[in-house]
């Protein structure tokens, strides 16, 4: 990530893509400070410019760095996604870095979470897994979701999961989003919060206004 301070956004921009040799597609970035002119129009803007890679570097610093402070030797795999990054992690000792119901990879998730966003003063999704435990681990939470989004279409009764992770809350939401009847909705605070599975009645059709003769 580099600082860059010129007349416009625009410029910065420009002037970054020529560095990185890309685009400015490629780029993303963080004003940091906008100067006006006594007109109030902009004269100067400082911004903090980076690209996908730099976030995939400091990811590889920050856990390699981790990992050597305990003395732990683990393979590290980093895959760019859509929604943003996943993080793939083996060890000797999987079962340790996964910890009892997967509370341990959970904390380590909000800790590295919360270092990326601050370094580069945005919100990037990131997603750590050990040895694809939480691949398998949607899995089994998609199929559960259609379980019970069947099961609350046909009793019509709400049905509230155990408390889980954002992450794992929005497996939940994602696989009912469109189901005919359902709606989800995520309640409770902190380790409490928890997705509600509810029946949603069809809205009831409007009859026609009556035509009155003249």
């Amino acid at each position: 990530m580099e600082t860059y301070t010129d007349t416009s956004l625009e410029e910065i921009l420009r002037r970054a893509a020529d560095d990185r040799g890309c685009v400015t597609t490629d780029l993303k970035y963080h004003v940091t400070e906008e100067k006006k002119d006594e007109e109030g129009n902009t004269a100067e803007v400082t911004a903090e410019v980076y690209t996908s890679e730099d976030v995939k570097e400091f990811l590889f610093d920050y856990l390699g760095s981790f990992f050597t402070s305990i003395d732990e030797e683990i393979e590290v795999a980093i895959e760019e996604t859509d929604d943003g990054y996943i993080v793939n992690l083996n060890a000797e000792n999987n079962a340790v870095l996964i910890g009892k119901m997967g509370k341990t990879i959970d904390a380590f998730n909000t800790v590295v979470r919360g270092a990326v966003n601050a370094e580069f003063k945005n919100r990037i999704n990131v997603l750590i897994d050990v040895n694809h435990y939480k691949e398998e681990r949607y899995s089994r939470l998609r199929f559960m979701a259609k379980k019970i989004g069947r099961q609350v279409q046909k009793s019509h009764v709400d049905v509230e999961l155990d408390p889980m992770p954002s992450d794992e809350r929005k497996v939940i939401h994602k696989q009912l989003n469109e189901w005919h009847n359902i709606k989800t909705e995520s309640e409770g605070e902190g380790s409490r919060r928890h997705v509600c599975v509810r029946y949603a009645a069809d809205e009831p059709a409007e009859e026609p206004e009556e035509e009155t003769a003249e």
